[in-house]
């Protein structure tokens, strides 16, 4: 006769609201240490850990053999960082205002509204990816071709 529900308790915290200009910007300056997965996904995420190691990993190899390798293989690693964060800050600026809002900002009670800002991040990060990207490949044909003799 009569029908009880229970209903599970519903929690009154709201999620923060991740910026996506801010994720963008934070993606292509501090990318190579892995600032943006910190931002975007918490302390706990294992990418944003890996990114971060290689700074000191990089440091590390450049004080114990900097007479024996040129200094671009030492930094190697953190090179092939800012190149992930690069794509990493392309794919965060071109994902559309509800996409993102539906992955970071689902409990947030607001939504995103990407300006011209953002478009301008993304072109800036596109032409620092190619010129870094086209820097290391012909670095590294220039020291496995002619063994650094172009400097």
């Amino acid at each position: 006769m009569f029908q009880t529900t229970i209903h599970p308790p519903t929690l009154h915290m709201t999620q923060s609201h991740k910026n996506k200009t801010l994720a963008t910007f934070v993606a292509t300056v501090f990318g190579s240490i892995g600032l943006h997965r910190f931002y975007l996904k918490g302390i706990k995420d294992v990418w944003g850990w890996l990114h971060l190691a290689t700074l000191p990993a990089c440091l590390l190899a450049y004080f114990l053999w900097r007479q024996d390798q040129q200094v671009a293989f030492l930094f190697g690693a953190l090179i092939v960082s800012g190149l992930i964060a690069c794509i990493e800050s392309l794919v965060i600026g071109l994902t559309p205002d509800e996409k993102w809002d539906e992955k970071y900002n689902a409990g947030s009670g607001r939504q995103s509204d990407s300006g011209w800002f953002v478009v301008l991040l993304v072109v800036l990060t596109l032409g620092v990816g190619a010129i870094a990207l086209i820097g290391s490949i012909a670095r590294t044909f220039d020291l496995l071709f002619t063994g650094g003799a172009y400097g």
